[in-house]
């Protein structure tokens, strides 16, 4: 892992984005899987689970029989953890939920705002280089606090033609009402458009890779989406405070989710930086995902030198990460420094997969830099709000010659005569 300064650092970023893989090299394929989905509907998911996932699915709903076979196969163990993971996560996100509200501060003027829960969602829920059941409680347990009537998820199969059982459990758990053996962009055009089998949502949320992300962006519009996520970031202000073997198991903890993850750690201690520097070393020789986290750290993993803490501030806002941990003297001091980031985790026990699994805040953050104006996935993201405007005659009467005067400043004189036609018939 690299020690560089912040110019170093940003120098290296730079280069790599100028020959990063451009995003238009996906949208060919991206787009015509979608109409091919819009067109064939479940023929071209079953065509597409076969080409990418290896298996000839007769059933793309996840069947009753699957779900009790799933619960048979999970140990008390792991229902237990998950369980306690699912009420810190349901404590947490109660707290979100808004209600509707009125005002009358004048006479005859009613105003208020109505709150709805959103009609049907669809979770996607990631397969491949790992299963991720905190990813179904992050998604649809605020979906069922806000009140959404139908909760869909769709995830890859296995090649054994089913579905994790840790994920489907998570599922039942959760109260998603069903699922589908389908992933990729595939999957997205098939929420957002529905086919035979997959009835259409109004909105998508969670993470998925390249494909996804692309397939996400290109049915927005048509469907709600929460955000287009990058790979996993993390980002570590580190002090003398710090322990070197718990930043580097932490920076580690990201970069095995993906070669294209990013796990820095920026300190004003050279000696730090060297013992950091070595424990990652260490450490990767002992990792289980040993080739995807050497390939995420040699590519984007960096150990950046500032002179004060306000220099890491600094650069922590202009970074934006997805998740940091401050690990210094006094984390909550500091807080009121850190404008942009994710999730914020204080001081040395406080690691970034806790907030993946425990903690209760959601784990679906804005990345690639957009926490500057995104916050994490929450009860919000599944309600939508209508304003509400009544007005008695007397009260229109006592604002018709402002509104009529805007109206024909703007040129819009039939908006005048919809306020005109009302005070000449107030006044008859």
């Amino acid at each position: 892992m690299r020690i560089v300064t912040v110019e170093q650092y940003t120098d290296d970023n730079e280069q790599g984005k100028a020959v990063q893989h451009n995003d238009l090299d996906f949208d060919k394929n991206v787009l015509e899987i979608i109409g091919r989905v819009r067109e064939k509907g479940d023929q071209a998911l079953v065509n597409y689970t076969e080409q990418f996932d290896g298996i000839r699915l007769d059933n793309l709903i996840v069947t009753d029989e699957e779900f009790e076979e799933a619960q048979a196969q999970i140990t008390e163990e792991f229902l237990a953890a998950l369980r306690k993971a699912k009420n810190n996560i349901t404590v947490f996100h109660e707290e979100q939920k808004e209600k509707s509200w009125f005002i009358n501060q004048q006479q005859g003027i009613v105003l208020g705002q109505k709150v709805t829960p959103l009609a049907s969602v669809g979770i996607y829920v990631p397969g491949g280089k790992a299963a991720y059941p905190s990813t179904v409680l992050m998604n649809a347990i605020p979906a069922k606090i806000a009140g959404v009537g139908r909760i869909a998820m769709v995830t890859p199969p296995q090649r054994n033609g089913k579905v994790n059982p840790h994920v489907l459990v998570a599922a039942r758990e959760a109260g998603v009402d069903v699922v589908y053996k389908v992933g990729g962009a595939q999957a997205i055009a098939a929420l957002a458009y529905g086919t035979e089998t997959v009835e259409k949502v109004v909105k998508i949320t969670g993470p998925g890779n390249a494909y996804v992300a692309r397939a996400k962006k290109w049915v927005f519009g048509d469907v709600a989406i929460d955000m287009i996520a990058g790979p996993s970031e993390i980002c570590v202000v580190a002090d003398d405070t710090a322990l070197p073997e718990f930043v580097a198991a932490d920076l580690l903890s990201q970069a095995e989710h993906d070669e294209r993850a990013t796990a820095i750690c920026v300190t004003t201690s050279p000696a730090f930086a060297e013992a950091l520097q070595q424990q990652v070393a260490e450490q990767i020789e002992r990792a289980d995902r040993k080739d995807i986290i050497q390939t995420s750290i040699r590519d984007n993993g960096r150990i950046v030198l500032v002179d004060s803490l306000d220099e890491a501030f600094q650069f922590v806002n202009e970074l934006a990460p997805e998740h940091l941990q401050l690990m210094v003297e006094n984390p909550m001091e500091q807080l009121a420094y850190i404008n942009n980031a994710g999730a914020i985790f204080l001081g040395n026990y406080s690691p970034e997969a806790l907030g993946d699994y425990m903690a209760g805040p959601n784990h679906t953050l804005p990345t690639s830099g957009t926490s500057a104006f995104s916050s994490p996935l929450g009860v919000y993201d599944f309600m939508k709000k209508s304003s509400i405007i009544h007005y008695t005659a007397q009260a229109l009467q006592d604002v018709a010659d402002d509104i009529i005067t805007i109206a024909n400043a703007e040129g819009l004189t039939a908006h005048a005569n919809s306020i005109q036609v009302r005070k000449v018939g107030f006044n008859a």
